[in-house]
């Protein structure tokens, strides 16, 4: 079996998609990954894995443009034999699945994390625009050997309420899993001061920066020993990316640590105390799942896809979306009560291992793959 994975950049094909890429090729199929260029595809390559820069631009609204990548991915999925495509985002599944019509490939698959900024944005471009990826969602996802993958049962019930899909099509997954064996208990600073709270993410406004800026400002008036991290850099290609200015100018004022891009992310998370995500929308958060697997409380909104991943009180706080006060509250109240947070770290850590290790999204991944193209796909892991 011949697989194509495709991505609108080459760094989330590297961070959520590479061990479905190591089990695929381990398993002995064929794997193709495809995204726009970018510095992680060498690294993909330093892997043995095959990556093929792709002629996308992530903000490109200009049709000829948009004619040319459907043009080059048909010519390729074609030239390849290619069996299977699986696409990530909702502007590659709209291309890849639309592209694998085209060249009548057998199965297609698209993961949609997230609505993205079409459908989050109360922008003008994002609500002209939301008609249109409508219909090119509804022609892209259905017909005969089409599944799509959604992430948390808000998308799920978002997807059937629009009629975007048959809902015989649709599989739950809950993300792209975590290597829980690399993410392991061992920070957790509680009792020392200051409080070292950490929120690691692309650097855009629906991340809930305002907000945590907002409460870092709070927690700051009221005189508390609190250090607030922020672990990320602005992604350009998106509309909601945070200037770089703007953070600049929040660590001028001493309301946050900016790390920038940080690779080893469980040496990270073994420094900090408590990982916030104040988002307004998510397919199923990594950040939080890598966090829960170190046993560290989470604080997080109630919003789709955040709150598949915390039950309130159980493993972590959630507050309202847009609320600093709340927010900061929240993280005030794991300041004061170390006992508690202990607590909600150690059921985050039995919730990751339970429902979040790769291992499992890998199986249930490679259980639609079969349902596609029968009993060739196996997991040798």
């Amino acid at each position: 079996m011949k697989v194509v994975l495709f991505a609108n950049t080459e760094w989330y094909l590297y961070n959520f998609r590479r061990s479905l890429a190591m089990a695929l090729r381990e398993g002995g199929h064929e794997v193709l990954l495809i995204s726009p260029p970018g510095p992680y595809g060498e690294k993909l390559c330093a892997l043995g894995l095959r990556w093929l820069p792709a002629p996308m631009a992530r903000r490109s609204l200009h049709p000829l443009r948009e004619l040319v990548l459907l043009g080059w991915l048909y010519r390729l999925i074609r030239q390849e034999r290619v069996d299977l495509v699986h696409s990530f985002t909702i502007k590659c599944a709209v291309y890849g699945s639309l592209a694998a019509r085209l060249a009548r490939i057998p199965g297609r698959i698209n993961a949609v994390t997230g609505m993205g900024y079409v459908f989050t944005s109360n922008e003008l471009t994002a609500r002209l625009l939301r008609p249109l990826v409508r219909a090119l969602l509804r022609l892209a996802l259905g017909g005969r050997g089409a599944r799509l993958i959604l992430q948390n049962p808000d998308d799920v019930a978002f997807f059937q309420r629009a009629r975007l899909v048959d809902v015989a099509a649709v599989r739950q997954i809950p993300g792209s899993g975590v290597d829980c064996a690399r993410f392991i208990p061992g920070g957790g600073r509680i009792i020392d001061e200051p409080l070292r709270v950490l929120l690691a993410a692309r650097l855009l406004w629906d991340k809930g920066l305002a907000e945590y800026v907002a409460a870092a400002r709070i927690l700051r008036g009221q005189g508390r020993s609190i250090r607030f991290l922020l672990a990320g850099n602005p992604d350009p290609g998106n509309p909601a990316s945070v200037p770089e200015a703007t953070v600049r100018a929040w660590v001028d004022e001493g309301l946050v640590e900016w790390l920038g891009h940080v690779d080893d992310m469980p040496a990270l998370l073994a420094t900090v105390d408590v990982v916030a995500l104040p988002s307004y929308r998510e397919g199923l958060p990594k950040t939080l799942i890598e966090a829960a697997a170190c046993g560290l409380p989470l604080i997080t909104t109630d919003a789709p896809g955040c709150r598949a991943v915390v039950t309130p009180d159980v493993d972590g706080l959630r507050v309202p979306v847009g609320d600093a006060g709340a927010l900061a509250q929240a993280i005030a109240c794991l300041h004061d009560d170390p006992v508690l947070a202990a607590r909600l770290g150690a059921a985050a850590r039995a919730k990751a291992l339970a429902q979040f290790d790769e291992r499992f999204v890998i199986e249930r991944t490679l259980a639609v793959y079969r349902e596609l193209l029968g009993s060739t796909v196996h997991n040798r892991r």
